[in-house]
């Protein structure tokens, strides 16, 4: 059997190399699948062992890691990508299991749309997308457009998914509400929406809940002593359900104008009123926040969650964080539209993410839909505008106990970074693409 003779557990023990585990493990992954073919997996089994003995440096023992790695390669490579989806998802819920156990609890975060990232994984394993190294091969190979093709795909397919559910209840809807923590992509994919509900006689009627904050003097503070302008609590809840519920009734309502610059508020100022064939649409970081629309029936609302769900490892295993995405993503559209230092992005994203955990993220449970804004590419572009800062931020803050939460983020994103391709020319993003409302150059009319 060549040079393997042992392998080294998680634990660090130095165990005898037995074929039959890996044989195991990949029968058990297309057993789940509805596949009962031994024979396949004895003979996956002998390639994996022979891409280990291939590849592993002569006296080097392989690592769990190394093994899994190895499997998830052979099984995509030959093509058995439902097989790969049951292995690498088995992989990640035993990951699951030793971290519930290093915190000694057995139940799964309620925070996590499992439905939604098992299909996003599956996507990204049956596109050799699910791990740093596949995506750089790929890049590596003259893929880019095909990458960013495939990318830009899947989340119009989420589009006009949501968009078909939204006609299908036409008549019964009134709201559409469209969720998500800050910089998911919410107005670019709230204007494709539109677009299609349009060509079918739709029309979504916006009702801008920034209007609805109560005056700055009534405003809570974040921990900076900064107006904290991310919290439902900002915004007048029981006016904003006053007036959908007279809207909603055919009435017209006299709606508030927020001058941010007086930290006032002035209220009615405008008239609004929606015909037979308009939906309200509430684009906002606290749509599904049930006190955001607690008097309005279940059936007159359609609820829409989205974040990045990327699906993508590490070197070392670990999935890239989502927040991380859109950190980076924040960074570049604070700096290039608001002129906002991303510095100050970092240091204070520790208070955006408290709220957005408190509530916005655990509200994606009440959503009719979920979609996923993720671009694999992205990474490889944040790299070529962030990679210099995250380098600073790193050294600058390593040793200061107050900024103990941005060193953390900043070194994380740091070590992503240092993993991706980078890409200096972002031509080749679509005009309209969802990344478009962070680097910009965007054909899409943002208001």
């Amino acid at each position: 059997m060549g040079h393997l003779k042992y392998v080294i557990k998680r634990n660090g023990a130095k165990v005898p190399f037995t074929a039959q585990r890996i044989s195991n493990a990949i029968y058990r992954a297309a057993v789940a699948v509805g596949g009962r073919d031994r024979q396949m997996a004895e003979d996956l089994t002998d390639d994996v062992i022979q891409y280990l003995e291939a590849t592993l440096p002569e006296g080097q023992v392989p690592t769990v890691e190394d093994i899994q790695d190895a499997v998830e390669k052979a099984l995509i490579e030959k093509g058995h990508a439902k097989v790969a989806k049951a292995y690498i998802l088995y992989r990640d819920e035993r990951a699951r299991m030793r971290h519930q156990r290093e915190f000694q609890t057995i139940h799964p975060s309620e925070n996590i749309p499992w439905a939604k990232i098992w299909q996003v994984l599956d996507w990204a394993a049956s596109h050799d997308l699910h791990t740093i190294e596949k995506y750089n091969r790929r890049l590596a190979n003259g893929e880019l457009q095909q990458v960013t093709s495939e990318s830009e795909i899947f989340y119009e397919e989420d589009i006009k998914l949501a968009a078909e559910k939204i006609s299908q209840r036409r008549g019964k809807v009134k709201i559409v509400l469209i969720s998500g923590p800050s910089s998911s992509g919410k107005t670019t994919t709230t204007i494709k929406i539109g677009k299609i509900l349009s060509q079918q006689g739709i029309s979504l009627v916006a009702l801008n809940v920034d209007n609805y904050f109560h005056d700055l003097d009534k405003h809570p503070k974040d921990e900076f002593g900064d107006y904290d302008f991310e919290t439902p609590q900002a915004l007048d809840l029981e006016l904003i359900n006053e007036h959908l519920n007279g809207l909603i009734q055919g009435q017209e309502v006299m709606l508030p104008i927020y001058d941010f610059k007086s930290g006032r508020r002035l209220d009615n100022s405008t008239p609004m009123k929606i015909g037979p064939n308009d939906i309200i649409l509430i684009d906002s970081l606290h749509g599904l926040y049930p006190p955001m629309t607690a008097d309005i029936a279940d059936e007159n609302k359609f609820k829409l969650y989205l974040e990045p769900l990327l699906q993508m490892k590490d070197k070392h295993g670990n999935y890239i964080r989502w927040t991380d995405i859109r950190l980076m993503r924040r960074m570049l559209r604070d700096q290039a539209f608001r002129a906002y230092d991303p510095e100050k992005t970092l240091t204070h994203w520790h208070y955006v993410r408290d709220s957005e955990m408190r509530n916005i993220i655990p509200n994606h449970v009440h959503a009719d839909f979920i979609i996923n804004s993720a671009m694999p590419y992205e990474l490889s572009i944040y790299k070529t505008k962030l990679e210099s800062y995250f380098d600073k931020w790193v050294d600058v803050y390593k040793d200061d106990p107050l900024r103990e939460d941005a060193f953390k983020r900043a070194a994380r994103i740091q070590q992503v970074l240092k993993e991706i391709t980078p890409l200096e020319d972002a031509s080749f993003v679509p005009s309209d693409s969802v990344i478009r409302e962070f680097i910009g150059g965007s054909s899409l009319q943002y208001h």
